[in-house]
């Protein structure tokens, strides 16, 4: 009887053990109330300048090529004018001491002129927080920033991202998901204040892809993962909220296109960067050479995983859709606006964008509708995808150049040669992306809805 008692005891111990440790590893075992994250500085004006060469520099995250591939993608279609160079420096596993260690090499050569960062994933050491911790962070990030200053580079400092549970690799066992978060935030909020030491910009990663984990798991259900499968890597959904932060710490504002109709008169008025070719019984024809971020592109033009409007579910974590729904993305960087003038009160009216159409009240275009958060699916799709082709193209060379060419035994003795062979392998590959960003010549029609 003992030796039961005993037995079972035992079982139920190791019963609620396993019940603990999963209950800790959970995505949703997250308490924002708990964190205390300080006040992000925002960007005064717009960051960018013409003709910036960016490099987009992090760990693992970065060399994923997600975040930055969307935001090359963005830069490249949604503002042109800018004329913005990217390349990414992703290295797997890499901590801010290993950037710190290789960025005169692999970086610094190529003169950029304005550098993002995203490190403290790995700082973090996947465990609670403590002093080593963040003084090794800070210290090293700080040399980062000197050293990009030194060489003429202005810094944009991203935070980590978050954790979404208590990933496979780690080495303790008795940390919570809420301790590595509470850690990450506190590497965010040393961020802050480096960058508000250095006069540096800082994009805040951490806080709004937390709050959108929570809020994803809310409206989508437990599984929903902002931070990836893993819990480390974050799927299209997650990475849409990085380009997002970055982005908006750019101080970019998001204003694609305005198209103001006069229903009455069949006219209408375009903003910079569209021309309208046609009009005529409400039906007008646009040639566009800035376009909307699309979300998703069709079936037989997506690149590397790229979404495809036709699969597309914007209930799950790897849909853009689905983080569009969460962070307000086209809200404050993605308005393509159309507004008429002369619609009659009561009224309702069908709007017809390429294949697509949505009806809509009188009062509502007279407002104005956001075409891009409207239209997922639309003309300018099958053109961006040709882009996101040709920049996916790009980013995954830019690895192999850093990665392999530049560790070679002839780089070693002649780095120079080395870097020029691998930059004329790599001008085809920014000429395809100018190549394949066309104008887009796309019809609205506005009719009366029965």
């Amino acid at each position: 009887m003992r030796l039961k008692t005993i037995l079972l005891l035992g079982f139920v111990a190791c019963t609620l053990g396993l019940t603990q440790t999963f209950a800790q590893q959970q995505p949703n075992d997250i308490r924002l109330d708990q964190f205390k994250p300080l006040k992000a500085p925002k960007p005064h004006g717009q960051v960018l300048r013409q003709e910036d060469r960016l490099a987009i520099c992090g760990d693992s995250i970065t060399e994923q090529r997600m975040y930055s591939r969307l935001m090359e993608d963005y830069l490249t279609v949604c503002e042109p004018e800018l004329q913005i160079s990217v390349r990414q420096f992703g290295w797997s596993g890499e901590r801010a001491p290993g950037f710190l260690a290789r960025m005169t090499n692999d970086c610094l050569r190529f003169h950029p002129t304005i550098a993002t960062t995203c490190y403290g994933m790995n700082d973090h050491e996947y465990r609670a927080y403590e002093d080593r911790i963040g003084n090794t962070y800070r210290t090293n990030s700080m040399a980062i920033v000197e050293a990009f200053k030194a060489n003429g580079v202005r810094v944009i400092q991203g935070s980590p991202g978050c954790v979404g549970k208590v990933p496979r690799w780690t080495a303790r066992t008795n940390d919570t998901l809420m301790d590595l978060n509470l850690n990450l935030c506190q590497l965010r909020n040393i961020g802050i204040g480096l960058a508000e030491k250095e006069h540096a910009g800082f994009a805040d990663v951490f806080w709004p892809m937390l709050t959108a984990g929570v809020a994803g798991q809310k409206e989508y259900g437990a599984n929903y993962a902002i931070a990836g499968g893993d819990g480390v890597h974050p799927g299209w959904a997650g990475h849409t909220v990085m380009a997002y932060a970055f982005l908006k710490a750019m101080g970019l504002k998001g204003d694609i296109g305005v198209f103001i109709v006069d229903v009455k008169k069949s006219r209408m008025i375009t903003t910079p960067g569209h021309i309208l070719v046609s009009a005529k019984d409400g039906e007008f024809q646009i040639k566009s050479s800035r376009y909307p971020f699309c979300a998703c592109v069709p079936a037989g033009q997506a690149a590397a995983s790229y979404p495809v409007c036709e699969k597309d579910d914007p209930t799950k974590d790897n849909s853009i859709r689905s983080a569009m729904t969460l962070i307000p993305f086209n809200q404050e960087l993605n308005r393509l606006t159309l507004k008429a003038n002369n619609v009659k009160a009561g009224r309702s009216y069908k709007v017809t964008w390429g294949g697509e159409s949505k009806t809509f009240t009188a009062d509502q275009l007279a407002r104005g509708i956001n075409l891009a958060a409207e239209f997922p699916c639309n003309p300018f799709c099958d053109a961006f995808a040709k882009v996101d082709a040709a920049v996916a193209a790009k980013q995954a060379y830019e690895t192999k150049q850093i990665k392999q060419a530049f560790r070679t035994p002839e780089a070693k003795t002649d780095m120079e040669a080395i870097e020029a062979r691998t930059e004329k392998e790599r001008e085809p590959l920014v000429a395809a992306i100018r190549a394949a960003f066309v104008p887009v010549t796309h019809t609205i029609k506005i009719t009366t809805a029965e």
